[in-house]
């Protein structure tokens, strides 16, 4: 039992309570999510299953897409509205001002992480260290917000839609939009829709599903590895190749130079599969047509991960 399976992450559990809960059901050992939601979230939540742990990595730079709802005029010390009151303004602005001042948010941005997040300090998250008391300051990185579009305004809440990278968070964004029109604002309500290739049309909210039925639901809705990472290039191999590559093998000009891909470039990642099973994911070391010119025995591809069926 190896695969994705998407679920639908209730509010007011955590990504590692869904996580658990999968495993429970399935009666399996490993597994793992991709993403981090926190527990007032709600939506799409990747968990990779046995082999489908090693994809993890492969996951994490795709976009996120979440429905977000924001109080004005009201912070907290979570920046959402599970955390403690630390101020409440007047909202002083009206519709035109908030959508004139949330279009400025499009583009890359530097943001500071919350001090009640997933993100580690010296191996501890720093929620952990927040509830001590211990104010671990988070050092400002850079992300993408791709878009934002104001979905309704009903003062003093805001929804929006947002698509962002990686590493993007809603609560930080909500407090800096607040700050920026001078009225503070914090995080009532968040819904990831998209995360990378998994959108929540697919996913399962096992909350609406008898406890007897929820294996067999699971089990159906897994995804195989075969049918993930759709933006990497497939490249069929026989059972020969497939087992010298689990053996250590890095596929070489020769193996290469057998299939036709001249838009690969250096660095493009590739899957290598055989009876419709993936064996393991690339990464290319040279273009096509550098591969053309090299010895047949010269590695071509460096092998990033092996899966075993």
């Amino acid at each position: 039992m190896n695969g994705i399976v998407v679920i639908d992450k209730p509010s007011g559990k955590t990504s590692h309570d869904v996580v658990k809960e999968v495993k429970k059901i399935l009666e399996i050992k490993k597994a793992g999510h991709t993403g981090t939601l926190d527990p007032l979230a709600t939506g799409v939540l990747p968990v990779c299953i046995n082999e489908g742990t090693k994809l993890a990595q492969f996951f994490a730079t795709g976009t996120k897409d979440y429905r977000a709802t924001m109080l004005l005029g009201v912070t907290t010390d979570t920046l959402d509205s599970d955390g403690k009151i630390v101020t409440q303004r007047q909202i002083n602005v009206d519709q035109a001002e908030i959508e004139e001042e949330v279009t400025k948010w499009i583009g890359t941005i530097k943001q500071t992480p919350p001090r009640y997040s997933a993100l580690k300090f010296k191996g501890k998250p720093l929620y952990k260290w927040a509830r001590q008391g211990v104010n671990i300051a988070a050092k400002p990185r850079h992300v993408e917000i791709l878009s934002i579009t104001i979905e309704d305004i009903k003062l003093p809440f805001v929804t929006f839609n947002v698509s962002c990278s990686k590493g993007t968070y809603i609560r930080s964004l909500c407090s800096d939009i607040g700050e920026s029109l001078g009225c503070g604002a914090c995080l009532t309500g968040l819904r990831r829709t998209r995360n990378g290739e998994f959108y929540d049309q697919s996913a399962i909210a096992l909350e609406v599903i008898a406890q007897e039925e929820k294996k067999h639901a699971l089990v159906r809705c897994i995804i195989p590895l075969v049918d993930t990472l759709m933006d990497f290039t497939s490249i069929a191999i026989d059972e020969t190749l497939a087992n010298k590559i689990k053996s250590g093998h890095q596929p070489t000009a020769e193996n290469m130079n057998t299939h036709q891909f001249p838009f690969l470039d250096a660095g493009a990642m590739v899957k290598f599969a055989t009876n419709n099973s993936l064996i393991a994911i690339g990464k290319v070391l040279y273009s096509h047509d550098e591969i053309n010119t090299l010895r047949n025995t010269q590695p071509a591809v460096k092998i990033m991960r092996v899966f075993n069926h």
